[in-house]
This record gives C-alpha cells, structure tokens and sequence, in this order.
C-alpha cells in the first residue's frame, strides 16, 4: 500500500519598491530535516486514521512550522500530487498553496527539523534537491505569476 502525505507550500510576498514586479517580492518556506540527509521541504506529513487531506496539510504545518491554519490563507485553485519511491515503497505526497497573512509571523520548528529559510524561487529550486520538488515550487510561482 501506498505511503500517503500531505502538506503545504507556504510562501509570504515581501513589501516590495512600488514598480518591483509582483514577483519579485515572492519568498518560500522550506524546512530542513534534522534526520537523514537533512534534506529540505516544504511542511509536510503522514495522513493519520481520520483525518483528510487538508486536515493533515494543516496539522502537519502548525506541528513542524508552528503556523495555525489561522495564519495562512489556502490558495483556491492549486493542488499538487507527487508519486515516488520511499524506502522501498510507493509515496504520494499532496501540496496545497499557502500565504502567510503576516510576512512577519515567526516559525517555531519541532524536533523534526533543525533550520528553516525563506527563499526567492532560484534559491527554494537549489535548497529542494529532488527535481519533482523543484518542478512543484516552479509551478506553483507560475501560478500565483497567473493570478493578480
């Protein structure tokens, strides 16, 4: 049976110069574990019995991130789901995207993870090594580029 995941694509917009493009002032949050080969992520968890998608994506960001449902504005419209290999067993990992309402807001990290960034999109791109996480940060830029 196939491991299930969700979590959330947190990103903040930066006050920006008045003629910066939209863009520009974009960050996004992504997580390093403190297990492992500490790679980075964006919050992210296993479903628990009960629970759906969204409800997980949530709980799992307020646990690693320690950001409240309250906090975050969920974007209508972008979903993402990941399939790959994990320990031998088939992942799915589902991604909603975020904004924080407070680009101020702290982060309080768990034990699950040992460090934090906010990072312009090149940057989240060279911090999540796995070319499928980088693909679903890019998308995830086009799509709120798309959106005014």
């Amino acid at each position: 049976m196939a491991v299930r995941a969700c979590g959330l694509i947190i990103y903040r917009r930066l006050q920006s110069a008045p003629f910066a493009k939209v863009t520009d002032g974009i960050e996004y949050l992504l997580l390093q574990t403190s297990y492992g080969t500490h790679h980075w992520t964006p919050p992210k968890g296993h479903v628990d019995p009960g629970e759906d998608d969204l409800q997980t994506a949530f709980r799992e960001t307020q646990e690693e991130a320690g950001l409240q449902a309250s906090q975050l504005t969920l974007i209508d419209g972008y979903k993402k789901e990941l399939h790959y290999p994990a320990h031998g067993k088939p992942k799915t990992v589902v991604y909603w995207l975020a904004e924080v309402k407070d680009c101020n807001t702290e982060i309080k990290l768990s034990e699950e993870h040992q460090a934090f960034q906010w990072l312009k999109l090149e940057d989240a791109c060279r911090y999540a090594e796995y070319e499928d996480m980088q693909a679903t940060l890019k998308e995830a830029h086009e799509f709120l580029c798309s959106k005014k």
